[in-house]
């Protein structure tokens, strides 16, 4: 008997939810690898064998360059410290640490329980940091909470599926509040895209402008600007209305 369109978008449905599962599994154990080879070097490529203080300064240099120099986008004119912020993809609290020394409160989230572990020992002495293993594709493990800005650096680079970049997207987008802006990095070089998504976690899913646009629309967003499309860090501000 031949299926109906629902049952066949059901099916559909289905193995879209398995593939991203899999990968998002694939996922935590290679982070889960690399944090336990060097976590530091995986986290900040720049060199290996990082020396403590000079690996957070450079998380102090990035926020710096990306967040205190965009503060009028980034606060919407809020307080920043008053503020509750979100980082997707934490790694180690490279860039938590200085994000809490500015706001009120961080929240931060990463796929890999080995980084997750090691961030919580960084940041055993700034109270306002709360750090979460999450599924690598939403942001249930938050609960309830809500966020005034939420960010992402040099990790949706490494994701191989636009459709778990997506689902990230989604998910920001349920719990930013109104009047607040999502700024985050995504890889625009379209040379990225060389092997099937989930044969490597380390070469993420390129992004270009149309698509960016396409997936802003698509969860409610206003892309209220880009930088670097075509490039490894294309930065992308969307905006929930």
């Amino acid at each position: 008997m031949a299926l109906s369109l629902v049952g066949i978008v059901l099916l559909s449905q289905i193995a879209r939810s398995l593939r991203m599962a899999n990968l998002t599994r694939k996922m935590r154990r290679d982070w889960d690898r690399r944090a336990r080879a060097d976590a530091m070097h995986f986290v900040n490529t720049a060199q290996a064998g990082w020396d403590e203080r000079e690996f957070f300064a450079t998380g102090e240099e990035n926020v710096r360059d990306h967040i205190l120099n965009d503060m009028d986008a980034v606060c919407q004119g809020r307080d920043p410290a008053r503020m509750r912020i979100l980082e997707i993809g934490c790694g180690v609290g490279r860039m938590t640490r200085a994000l809490a020394s500015t706001f009120g409160e961080v929240h931060a989230v990463d796929v890999s329980e080995e980084m997750v572990r090691r961030a919580k020992h960084f940041l055993r002495s700034t109270p306002n940091a709360y750090v979460y293993r999450n599924s690598g594709k939403d942001l249930d493990v938050l609960g309830d909470l809500d966020f005034d800005f939420a960010y992402s650096f040099i990790v949706f680079q490494h994701i191989p599926s636009r459709a778990v970049i997506d689902s990230y997207v989604g998910a920001v987008s349920q719990y930013l509040c109104r009047g607040s802006m999502f700024k985050f990095q995504v890889q625009g070089h379209q040379g990225s895209n060389l092997l099937p998504n989930g044969r490597d976690t380390w070469l993420g899913a390129s992004v270009s402008e149309i698509q960016a646009a396409a997936m802003a629309e698509q969860h409610g967003f206003e892309l209220h600007g880009s930088a670097g499309a075509g490039t490894q860090y294309f930065w992308l501000w969307f905006y929930k209305p």
